[in-house]
């Protein structure tokens, strides 16, 4: 191998993604030291259990329970270790003592970004997190560096794949959630405790870095709009089928410019021209000719558009130890390029500033499904309540349901609408479920890329 110059390389955390990591570092050290234009020398990987089973088979002499001490000296951290703490305070150590940092921490960046960005500036440092966002897909580097002369407009995202991986087969087998849902544990996609991928939490994360880095915004994880997929069933996918949708999770963050305003809200929640920025995860009606339609199984995909390049989609694996060290590696070769090639690391940029807007100003269509009781005016007060609150129809079907005794007393009304604003869409629903003929709001689901 040729006499290259040698990086000190620390990793933080040696689980699925951890010990793969070390393991292709040790592997792939000639390949590595090639495209890298340095030797990367592994010098430690800081554990809380050294006794704990790995993925990987790695030298028991590599393992301490001293992060700090592998600090000191490293021209490359790599933090896997995952949460808040002690990962936060360890990364800021790294960047005061002058290393450049590499990590997959979505929860870490979507709460502390900021701050993490803003003490690698103050050093002449870098922060690489390609894997933060959608695994082995890569979204980071394109946003940052190859559409940084564009202008992005809007990325529309499945970024979970646990959640993805549900929603298809509840879509293509006709399966009940929970079903699937156990399924996917069973699989190890899906944790023994669910919640952050099912309610939305992974995906939040997600999107406020990527909305972020898009829009030169520190968007705070609380103006991320949340909502899970647990509320979605089987008839609720048998009536986007039938329509023609396909049900997904969604990350959308969106440039929004002259939307509306109401005369309640303050002038700081848009720029002097109008624009803002939303961001929002929730389930979302997909047209099945549109390209994330026919992303499956636990995959990821992510859409961007932007006002010179056009539309992009970028698909690949959202998870998994190999798939996931890819990225992180990939980043461990652009942080050794850098040292080699000297200068102050690129900071994230935050000079746009602009506001995030609740998820009332957002403008889409939708579908609503009502129950309301087969008898006439029915679909004449329906049609009334919409129109006063300013939601055009563009769709109604109509299907009877049967009693339990045989008798069909009761009518499922399937509304899609034009293009709304979300709070004249909310208003509306509640007006429906309070006016006396609707039994029941069944669902109300948004449409994204029609």
């Amino acid at each position: 191998m040729t006499d290259y110059r040698r990086l000190r390389v620390a990793l933080l955390g040696a689980g699925a993604v951890g010990s793969q990591v070390a393991d292709l570092l040790r592997k792939h050290a000639d390949e590595l030291a090639d495209r890298a234009g340095a030797a990367l020398d592994l010098v430690g990987i800081a554990v809380r259990n050294l006794d704990a089973p790995r993925d990987a088979d790695l030298p028991q002499e590599l393992f301490t329970t001293d992060p700090e001490a592998l600090l000191v000296g490293s021209d490359i951290v790599i933090e896997l270790m995952g949460g808040i703490e002690p990962a936060r305070t360890n990364i800021l150590q790294a960047l005061n003592a002058g290393a450049d940092v590499v990590t997959a921490n979505k929860a870490l960046l979507a709460t502390h970004g900021p701050e993490i960005f803003d003490a690698a500036d103050q050093v002449g440092a870098s922060v690489y997190y390609e894997a933060a966002a959608a695994g082995a897909i890569p979204i980071i580097r394109p946003l940052r560096d190859s559409l940084a002369g564009d202008r992005v407009k809007r990325i529309m995202g499945i970024v979970n794949g646990t959640t993805n991986y549900i929603l298809d087969r509840m879509d293509r087998e006709g399966s009940e959630f929970a079903d699937v849902l156990a399924d996917a544990q069973s699989l190890g996609y899906a944790e023994a405790d669910p919640t952050a991928d099912i309610e939305g939490y992974d995906a939040a994360q997600k999107a406020a870095i990527l909305a972020s880095l898009a829009f030169h915004t520190a968007v705070p994880l609380d103006a991320v709009h949340r909502e899970g997929i647990t509320k979605i069933d089987k008839q609720m996918m048998d009536a986007a089928r039938h329509a023609g949708f396909v049900i997904k999770l969604l990350a959308v963050c969106e440039r929004l410019e002259g939307a509306p305003r109401y005369p309640a809200e303050p002038a700081a929640e848009v720029t002097a021209d109008g624009e803002a920025i939303s961001v929002r995860v929730y389930p979302a009606l997909v047209p099945r000719d549109h390209p994330l339609a026919s992303v499956h199984g636990a995959n990821n995909a992510v859409f961007v558009e932007a006002e010179a390049a056009g539309s992009l989609m970028f698909y690949g694996a959202g998870a998994g130890g190999v798939q996931t060290a890819s990225a992180v590696l990939g980043d461990v070769v652009s942080a050794a390029r850098r040292h080699i090639a000297g200068g102050v690391g690129v900071g994230e940029s935050t000079r746009a500033n602009l506001p995030v807007v609740p998820i009332g100003r957002v403008t889409t269509s939708y579908q609503i499904t009502l129950e309301v009781d087969d008898r006439p005016g029915v679909l004449a007060t329906v049609a009334g309540i919409l129109s006063e609150g300013r939601v055009s129809i563009a769709t109604v079907e109509q299907t009877i349901v049967a009693e339990p005794n045989g008798d069909a007393g009761r009518a499922r009304i399937v509304i899609g609408t034009h293009r709304a604003v979300e709070q004249d869409l909310s208003d509306t629903v509640d007006r429906l479920a309070s006016s006396g003929v609707v039994d029941r709001v069944v669902s109300v689901l948004r449409v994204e890329g029609d």
